[in-house]
């Protein structure tokens, strides 16, 4: 290796945002974090939504979204269904009396076929 090209690599101080201050080597000699290892949800194995800089606070508030607009509007979507099955349904039909109809009578008897008479053909 060449002298004097490398930089200085020292003892550095890490602080997370959760409190969490610990040691490593890198090139700077302070870092700041947002996750370390105790805060992280893969490691703590609990749920946690990391929101940097209040991007969840700037959505709710540029759509008002909170529970009780959650709440109104499924309650217009369920109406709104209500209304759709309702609409579905089929009508109930009336009852009608069947018409009976008259037996086929076969009064007269098949006749046998007789084979059809060719035109042109010398019959005296």
């Amino acid at each position: 290796m060449k002298a004097g090209i490398h930089p200085k690599y020292v003892v550095c101080k890490v602080k997370c945002a959760c409190g969490n201050e610990f040691e490593t080597l890198s090139l700077f000699n302070e870092l700041k974090v947002d996750i370390c290892s105790n805060c992280h949800p893969f490691y703590t194995g609990k749920q946690k939504y990391v929101d940097t800089a209040g991007r969840v606070q700037k959505f709710e508030q540029r759509f008002k979204w909170t529970d009780d607009l959650a709440k109104q509007q499924a309650a217009k979507k369920s109406a709104a269904q209500k209304k759709k099955r309702k609409a579905e349904k089929p009508k109930k039909l009336k009852k009608v009396k069947a018409v009976k109809k008259p037996a086929n009578k076969k009064s007269e008897k098949a006749k046998p076929s007789q084979p059809p008479k060719q035109e042109g053909s010398a019959e005296s």
